[in-house]
């Protein structure tokens, strides 16, 4: 399953409930195409960046969408397009980075586990140099009294 992330920003002018309605009505298409929809975010109104068609603030919205194929992001945008009241969108596939931050993470996990047993390795041969240099040392002393 790929996982997108829609968001959407609707004009300042509507009313809570007008914009509770067709954020709803957005989901419902989502599902009837066939994705599952994860998470609905409002952010509520905020302040844009700067003017897009007139307006300085907007109500920011997150679909998170689950879907084989990417066919409810393309009837959102399509409809997004045709409704005024949708003044920006944006929609981006996140499971590739999520998957890119799993490969990193395990790749961290073996090179610290890499490093572990060389650190271990190196002790322990360590050690043994030591012990095997200490009983050199006391059969030579032995010998040299002998003589």
């Amino acid at each position: 399953m790929r996982r997108y992330e829609v968001v959407f920003v609707l004009a300042p002018t509507m009313t809570d409930e007008e914009v509770d309605q067709l954020v709803e009505s957005y989901s419902t298409v989502a599902q009837e195409v066939g994705a599952e929809v994860v998470q609905v975010d409002k952010w509520g109104k905020r302040r844009l960046a700067f003017p897009v068609q007139k307006h300085n603030e907007g109500y920011y919205t997150v679909l998170t969408l689950e879907e084989d194929a990417a066919k409810s992001v393309a009837e959102l945008e399509r409809r997004f397009k045709v409704n005024d009241s949708v003044i920006r969108f944006l929609s981006v596939r996140i499971d590739q980075e999520l998957k890119r931050a799993e490969r990193f993470e395990t790749k961290r996990e073996r090179r610290k586990a890499r490093k572990l047993k060389a650190r271990v390795a190196a002790a322990a041969e360590e050690s043994s140099v030591g012990a095997s240099e200490s009983a050199e040392e006391s059969g030579e002393s032995d010998d040299a009294g002998q003589e």
